[in-house]
């Protein structure tokens, strides 16, 4: 029976030869993940569900970066009840303010997700491992809950989109302007509940970051996951951080595996690309985005807040300053990151440029803290969601785009490059 790169580390983990899409199946996970928000939801239905012990004390992770550091009381609350249960079940991979990032980053960089992983978080873009060659997907508190208790998950296995990717990318060009090229021509529907497999010869183009960047998204595009061919641009990022403390496989495509549908997609021609308000896939090249002044600009998450994307911004703001009238806020997706950026010179090229650079938080991404937006008032952001509210108050707009185009940006006080 030919599968996909999903299918394959389904059926594996489900212990079956093979698995077709649709087949309900129960799998075995290699790590469960939750955050300050959603892990207390899945701690209460864990204990009310009268379990008393985790199936894995490694295999867990718990990381405290939405609301943090605290922004409130019921933020505190929240991180107490987590450390309180990381402490009771001897949690290792337990992640707080002073030694956190940005889950989605953090994971990556710890050596904690590796190619050939099956992996559930209750966070929607825990499907970003993809890039590694992971099967990683988001799933309700309550999954999450069950996964702690019994370390398995049930799934319906999804069937596939196959992006087939060539040639290579336009200088400054990047993941972010492939990904919302992609959700403008599929639209946010457009692979519900389907997994988005990329491969080709263009992979080569693409840095592990473009990949982190483009798995990521997959769940703007109603996916369940987003996956990527494992190449030695991927096994090299997995050595470096994973290294021979754990074992893990390379899954690939059958050549004659099947798929819902196919997109050519050229590099070559990918130009930049800007969402504007209120949906990821209402994009438009730069060339099209005629005059939209901002009143603020956020650099970082856990789509764009990698090195290269510190790297990308610095060497645009270097040297200059942002507009009068705009704040702009950048902040990277973990300690070391934030620790290279001083080492490397670009927190002082942020904070000259008249830039807040900030420690590693989801904060500013959905509102939370650390950039809220007013009424009337206008965004340009590398984060990975637009909608209606989603940084700030229901009449404030947020335009999604590349490091790049948002530091040009930030200059020029309007989207442009």
């Amino acid at each position: 029976m030919p599968m996909t790169m999903s299918q394959k580390i389904l059926a594996k983990k489900a212990g079956l030869e093979s698995v077709i899409a649709g087949q309900l199946i129960t799998a075995e996970l290699d790590i469960v993940l939750a955050n300050d928000i959603t892990g207390p939801v899945a701690i209460n239905e864990f204990e009310s569900a009268g379990f008393d012990r985790v199936f894995s004390t490694d295999k867990i992770a718990l990381v405290m970066d939405h609301f943090t550091p605290n922004k409130d009381i019921k933020a505190a609350e929240q991180c107490k009840q987590c450390r309180s249960f990381a402490r009771k079940h001897d949690i290792k991979n337990f992640y707080d303010t002073g030694d956190v990032g940005i889950e989605h980053a953090l994971l990556p960089e710890r050596g904690i997700v590796a190619s050939g992983d099956l992996i559930i978080g209750a966070d929607s873009h825990t499907c970003t491992y993809g890039a590694l060659g992971a099967f990683s997907t988001g799933m309700g508190s309550t999954d999450i809950a069950g996964g702690m208790a019994t370390g398995k998950a049930w799934f319906k296995v999804p069937e596939a989109i196959r992006f087939e990717l060539s040639g290579a990318l336009q200088p400054n060009v990047s993941g972010k302007d492939v990904i919302l090229h992609i959700i403008g021509m599929i639209g946010v529907d457009g692979a519900l509940y389907q997994s988005m497999e990329f491969g080709g010869s263009g992979l080569k183009s693409l840095t592990i970051f473009d990949r982190l960047t483009m798995a990521n998204m997959a769940i703007e595009a109603g996916a369940k996951n987003g996956i990527f061919e494992v190449d030695e641009i991927a096994l090299d990022f997995v050595r470096k951080h994973v290294g021979d403390s754990r074992a893990y496989e390379v899954f690939a495509p059958d050549k004659d595996a099947v798929y819902a549908k196919t997109y050519n997609i050229d590099l070559s021609q990918i130009k930049h690309t800007v969402a504007f308000p209120h949906l990821p896939e209402n994009t438009r090249t730069i060339d099209e985005v005629g005059e939209v002044k901002v009143d603020q600009v956020v650099i970082g998450s856990c789509t764009n807040g990698w090195l290269e994307d510190m790297r990308v911004a610095a060497e645009v703001l270097r040297g200059n300053k942002v507009a009068k009238g705009v704040r702009c806020i950048v902040f990277p997706s973990t300690q070391k990151i934030f620790l290279e950026c001083i080492r490397l010179g670009y927190a002082e090229i942020f904070v000259e440029a008249g830039c807040v650079f900030n420690t590693p938080t989801c904060g500013p991404c959905l509102g939370g803290h650390s950039g809220i937006l007013a009424e009337g008032e206008r965004c340009i952001a590398t984060t990975n969601r637009n909608f209606v509210g989603r940084m700030g108050h229901p009449k404030s707009e947020v335009y999604l785009a590349s490091p790049y185009v948002a530091a040009k940006s930030a200059l020029k006080g309007v989207i442009s490059i």
